[in-house]
């Protein structure tokens, strides 16, 4: 199916004609055309060499562009030197270059779209093909789009950017409570620090296994929703009535054990019930589908976002995404590298925070005290540098002290969340106490100093 309308090669003849007759008129389409965005070949040499010359502070006209063209033998692709003349003679000035520049960008995104769902439709039509697979291609269409139709929209002059600068500060200061301006995270010291969850930061909480970091993610959320935020929890690695099991111990404090066991008394369980009762009212949102990739979870808290239905996402955890290689000679660092990347775009895109569980690799186990580093991310650098804030947990007591070394804190039920990264402030370390009852199941983190 083609769209394209009987004008357009006479828009694309103004433009390239514009070009060549006024030395002002490429910085004016210079942020909205490309070169594949013309429909034919020869106007898409003509555009490039022109476009090249440009770059090169060279002077354009009808002669210098012929002579460019004759140089890189492109003349005869461009159609020869008698349309060079021909084009640069069939316009008067570069008056409405503007207008047709983006006249010509419209076609080419149209013919893009219809493209990208001819060439998706077979997958949909394709049985061995999951569904998710073909929703993700679509959804890649369609940033694919939007990234070209928003193209020219993020540049800003300076008066913009400082108008926009203190607008954002202004809100700031009258949404502040407390000096927490994002979401609380629920966490008192954690919260001075960062002030709070912020729109559009990627932040990964890491620790090595058994040191709770789904426990935490949970608190977190259970935080963020009690402040009235909507929450969205991306589950990879529990099933939904696992982290329900956590989330009525954590609120009802009663047993774990009892809870696991089935060997709760009738008081314990009428807990439970009102604990659920309260937790149901909590706009959380679990998704645990067993089969998750990244693209999955943008999608979804795409949709989420778009219906008001999302403030802020975690994902629990990034290695146990799937990552079936897109590009078979992609190795397993470049997959996690590619994931990562793409949670930092989903939190730019949907301006909210997104919340990224990783699991640390074992080197922190060989090191003495086997306290984590930044350098302990599990199979990829990425993860550092596209995250705002890193944050390492560490648990003394499972290296066998009976002390801290750097609090003095006795290390029976004591956590240790490390900021070893803060794109936006200092890191340091905080210290917390878990209820003992729970530990296991659910650890409860409760600041005890910063």
């Amino acid at each position: 199916m083609d769209i394209t309308p009987f004008l357009l090669p006479e828009i694309e003849e103004a433009v390239l004609g514009a070009l060549m007759i006024d030395k002002r008129a490429f910085p004016l389409v210079a942020q909205t055309l490309r070169a594949e965005m013309l429909y034919h070949e020869r106007e898409q040499n003509l555009f490039v060499t022109i476009e090249e010359m440009y770059r090169n502070n060279e002077p354009i006209d009808i002669l210098t562009v012929k002579e460019a063209l004759q140089k890189k033998g492109r003349l005869d692709e461009a159609g020869g030197p008698y349309r060079v003349v021909q084009l640069a003679s069939k316009v008067a000035s570069s008056a409405h270059v503007e207008k047709h520049a983006s006249l010509i960008k419209d076609y080419f995104l149209r013919r893009e779209v219809i493209k990208g769902i001819y060439s998706t439709a077979p997958l949909a039509e394709d049985p061995t093909y999951y569904t998710e697979d073909v929703l993700n291609a679509l959804h890649q269409l369609t940033e694919h789009i939007e990234a070209d139709c928003l193209w020219t929209q993020q540049l800003r002059p300076m008066e913009q950017l400082m108008a926009d600068t203190l607008a954002e500060a202004e809100h700031r200061k009258a949404n502040s409570k407390n000096g927490v301006m994002g979401i609380p995270t629920g966490l008192t010291a954690l919260d001075q620090l960062a002030s709070g969850w912020q729109p559009g930061d990627l932040n990964v909480i890491a620790a090595r296994p058994s040191v709770e970091k789904t426990a935490v993610g949970l608190h977190l959320a259970r935080a963020a929703a009690k402040a009235g935020c909507k929450v969205v929890f991306y589950s990879i690695e529990m099933q939904g009535e696992r982290l329900g099991d956590r989330l009525v111990v954590a609120e009802s404090g009663i047993s774990a054990t009892d809870w696991k066991n089935g060997t709760a008394g009738d008081a314990d369980m009428e807990q439970a019930r009102q604990a659920a009762g309260r937790l149901s009212q909590l706009s959380i949102r679990v998704d645990d589908s067993s089969r998750m990739s990244m693209d999955y979870i943008r999608a979804g808290a795409r949709t989420l976002r778009n219906k008001g239905m999302c403030d802020i996402v975690f994902i629990d955890y990034l290695q146990l995404a799937d990552m079936t290689a897109s590009q078979p000679e992609r190795n397993r660092e470049q997959e996690v590298a590619q994931a990562t990347r793409k949670a930092k775009l989903m939190a730019k895109e949907l301006n909210c925070p997104v919340i990224l569980l990783s699991q640390l690799n074992r080197e922190s186990e060989g090191r003495q005290y086997k306290k984590p580093a930044l350098a302990d991310l599990r199979e990829s650098g990425s993860i550092e540098q596209d995250a705002d804030m890193v944050t390492l947990l560490y648990r003394p007591a499972l290296a066998g002290l009976p002390t801290d070394r750097e609090s003095g804190y006795p290390t029976e039920g004591l956590g240790v969340i490390i900021v070893a990264k803060h794109r936006n402030g200092g890191g340091r370390n905080f210290y917390v106490r878990d209820n003992k009852s729970m530990t296991g199941l659910n650890a409860i983190y409760l600041s005890i100093r910063y």
